[in-house]
């Protein structure tokens, strides 16, 4: 009881009052200085140990975090991965509300609350089908008007391909929408159209849809991947370890990317 109401209650809503506004954000500021508590105990080790949790947006999880539960669970067992796959927006959110201790993102973010460390950088590739593969590869402006399939609203890749290919600030005209770059492909397997998709994602993709996977010659469109966190956090030098483990996932899938498809 805190001697007043927190919510307005009517027969269509639950509204929280001014006080129960103010006393939701000073009960988030508790609960993020609890968290802190907890970062700054965990950083007097030098090692990374217990709790990580750490978001990955969906263009990248699929294909290296797995690989990071791996070298985790082999070089430091003691960390309890944590990982949340959702789009950059919700991600950067929970980072500012100490729900995430860490977010692979591509960069950059430009959140004043947050860091960035680069870690690596790679392609986009084009994906079209193998009855196309003779043709010469599309510039932006070609690309334009041809049946383009983006991943949907909310993604930062997609907003990635689209200043790829509308160069000009023009609109793509007919784009077709997915949930995934899985879903993306396999309808360029299936004769729909063409897509963008990262590097890192050839290897998973590309092998069982029956697509041809080109390279743009100029004006390649590419991306910076990087570790995210919050610039008060007394965590920073242990998440060095996650800096280099996912230096080394990302340099070993562009490098088997550029042998299968140079």
């Amino acid at each position: 009881m805190v001697g007043a109401p927190l919510v307005e209650r009517t027969s269509r809503q639950v509204r929280l009052t001014a006080l129960g506004e103010d006393f939701v954000s000073r009960t988030r500021s508790i609960l993020a200085a609890v968290e802190e508590l907890d970062d700054l105990v965990r950083s007097s080790t030098e090692a990374l140990t217990g709790r990580l949790r750490l978001g990955v947006i969906p263009t990248i999880a699929p294909y290296l975090l797995p690989g990071i539960a791996q070298a985790l669970a082999k070089a430091h067992p003691e960390v309890d991965l944590q990982p949340r796959e959702a789009v950059t927006q919700a991600l950067v959110e929970d980072l500012l509300e100490h729900r995430l201790d860490a977010a692979l993102l591509a960069l950059p973010v430009s959140e004043p609350h947050l860091t960035e460390t680069p870690i690596f950088e790679e392609e986009f590739v084009l994906v079209r089908s193998e009855a196309d593969a003779s043709d010469p590869i599309p510039s932006p402006d070609r690309l334009l008007k041809m049946r383009l399939l983006l991943l949907e609203e909310g993604h930062c890749f997609r907003d990635q391909a689209l200043a790829f290919c509308a160069v000009d600030g023009t609109p793509v005209r007919d784009v077709m929408e997915g949930s995934s770059l899985s879903t993306l492909v396999q309808m360029v397997g299936a004769g729909i159209g063409l897509t963008l998709i990262p590097e890192i994602a050839v290897p998973f993709e590309a092998r069982a849809a029956g697509v041809h996977i080109a390279r743009f010659k100029n004006d390649v469109p590419r991306r910076k991947i990087g570790l995210v966190m919050r610039r008060t956090t007394p965590m920073a030098e242990q998440l060095d370890v996650l800096n280099e483990i996912v230096r080394e996932l990302g340099a070993q899938r562009i490098a088997d990317v550029a042998r299968l498809y140079p």
